[in-house]
């Protein structure tokens, strides 16, 4: 049973992921995004979410270029976030970091790699890089926009139509039971 649209769950997300065991039993909900008339797992949304980086970067060879010339690597909220490499459950900190691990597995679909010199944010609000803006998922196109669920769910600094947008609106609390009262 779906109950609703969670949106934006940032810093959140362990105290919510908590706030649901305890409400609905651990292990009796997920997170599922819809998908045209599919529902697919986070897998699945990271699938969706690195090709509009794919499309992104495709289109923009000179955002490519720049990437690697510039980076020895990219992260979103903490240099850890590097261990995940091209591991989208390997989420170390208390955010949801994918924008990271999807930019890399890009790069290696592309057949390229970083040659540069700085390890840089991939975050718009906070990083300090122009690439840091331009590679937000925030302002990234989903390439797909047909497929985002509407009314668009996306923080104030996401663009409606971008890959957060797509990420943050599919996205559904789904339950096998019944709350707890």
């Amino acid at each position: 049973m779906i109950i609703c649209r969670p949106g934006y769950l940032g810093k959140r997300r362990d105290e919510t992921f908590e706030r649901w065991d305890k409400e609905y039993g651990k292990g009796n909900w997920s997170l599922i995004w819809l998908v045209g008339s599919a529902e697919v797992d986070f897998l699945g949304a990271c699938a969706l979410y690195e090709d509009a980086y794919f499309v992104f970067l495709n289109a923009r060879q000179d955002v490519l270029n720049q990437l690697i010339s510039e980076a020895c690597d990219i992260y979103d909220d903490d240099p850890s976030n590097i261990r995940s490499c091209f591991d989208y459950t390997k989420q170390e900190t208390h955010r949801t970091h994918i924008q990271d691990i999807a930019i890399r597995r890009c790069l290696i679909r592309f057949g390229v790699w970083f040659n540069g010199p700085k390890l840089i944010r991939i975050r718009q609000e906070l990083g300090d890089h122009a690439l840091s803006m331009i590679l937000s998922p925030g302002k990234v196109p989903f390439h797909m926009p047909q497929l985002i669920v509407e009314p668009q769910l996306h923080p104030k600094w996401a663009n409606p139509g971008s890959v957060e947008s797509f990420y943050q609106s599919n996205r559904f609390l789904q339950a096998r039971t019944q709350p707890s009262s």
